[in-house]
């Protein structure tokens, strides 16, 4: 028997999260070097846990087969589409404005929002998307998605069923204390990767707060 292939979803048949690592990639080097565009885009079902609860998993299944087939229907034939986990998926939009994702987004929200047919279920399912473009919004391949995810966070707090471009977020000092060990070590990791600290704190909150969600 063949193992499964861990960069192919096998309910929606969409390249995996480890897909999408790869191909960001390589895709964001091609557009540092040729000096283009490349946008990305992170959508996911607006409360699909109800869905679950109310109609099934066997529906909600079905909901992320036909999303999965609605956005790479209207995506254009350049863009990639992913699905990442659970409910959410990213698309990469090569040698793209975000603007241009950003209509192309719409017209994928609104036919979800019109089209309610899974099977033989009626499910009044919508979603929101979050958008970030290098290198408007960032010249790193996990910059973008952290702005496209508080894109997407926005989305969701401003009442669902919408997209939202990413745009610079305030920066608030807090105090923290750390060890001198720890901020040995911090120092350390960003000279390796020639990042900045504040840049790889603020990716460990990022990380903290997705592995624990919203209370």
């Amino acid at each position: 028997m063949n193992a499964a292939d861990p960069k192919v979803d096998e309910l929606t048949g969409l390249p995996t999260k480890e897909a999408f690592e790869k191909e960001c990639k390589a895709l964001f080097a091609h557009a540092q070097e040729s000096n283009t565009p490349l946008t990305l885009a992170t959508a996911d079902i607006d409360i699909f846990m109800s869905v679950n609860q109310e109609y099934g998993h066997a529906v909600g299944d079905e909901v992320l087969r036909v999303l999965a087939r609605t956005l790479k229907d209207l995506a254009s034939e350049e863009t990639m589409v992913f699905r990442y986990g659970g409910d959410e998926f990213i698309l990469l939009f090569p040698n793209t404005s975000r603007e241009q994702a950003f209509l192309i987004m719409e017209q994928i929200r609104a036919h979800v929002e019109e089209n309610n047919t899974y099977g033989d279920a009626q499910v009044d399912a919508t979603i929101s998307v979050g958008i970030a473009s290098y290198p408007i919004d960032g010249t790193a391949t996990d910059e973008l998605l952290r702005k496209a995810d508080q894109a997407l966070y926005r989305a969701k707090g401003a009442g669902l069923n919408q997209v939202l471009l990413a745009h610079d977020e305030k920066m608030i000092p807090k105090t923290t204390h750390y060890t001198e060990t720890q901020l040995e070590r911090l120092s350390k990791l960003a000279d390796h990767f020639e990042v900045t600290e504040a840049r790889l704190l603020r990716e460990a909150l990022d990380d903290l707060i997705n592995k624990y969600k919203d209370p």
